[in-house]
């Protein structure tokens, strides 16, 4: 069985996609950023930022009766590599006792240039 979810953002029925999938005991949340009502916040300050678009990613799971403490992999796409120590401590601030397995990444660039992070949350659901 699988179940997607919206979150009502912009771009998820013109691109043609869902915040987050759960097909069978995995989780999968889309890439999310500090946009928060259509508007980027925290412009400039990668902590908050990592910070705000995991929250988002997380009340993606809570949707799908899971918790941070199923997530078993995040990704962060950073676009300055100087902003990986706040973007580390950022991810530490929410997952340092659930340990997932982690990857951050630097690309030339997200959809818009005041967004510093972008990150992807994958969980799984054990028996219940």
């Amino acid at each position: 069985m699988i179940e997607r979810i919206s979150s009502g953002g912009p771009w998820e029925d013109e691109f043609g996609y869902s915040r987050a999938v759960m097909a069978g005991n995995l989780a999968l949340v889309a890439g999310c950023t500090a946009t928060v009502d259509g508007k980027v916040v925290h412009v400039g300050d990668p902590y908050e930022q990592t910070r705000t678009a995991f929250q988002i990613a997380l009340w993606s799971l809570e949707r799908l009766g899971l918790t941070r403490n199923d997530v078993v992999r995040t990704r962060m796409f950073i676009t300055r590599a100087g902003d990986s120590a706040d973007v580390g401590r950022a991810h530490g601030s929410l997952f340092k006792h659930v340990r997932p397995a982690a990857t951050m990444l630097v690309v030339a660039g997200l959809i818009d240039p005041r967004m510093l992070v972008e990150v992807e949350v994958e969980a799984y659901r054990g028996d219940q």
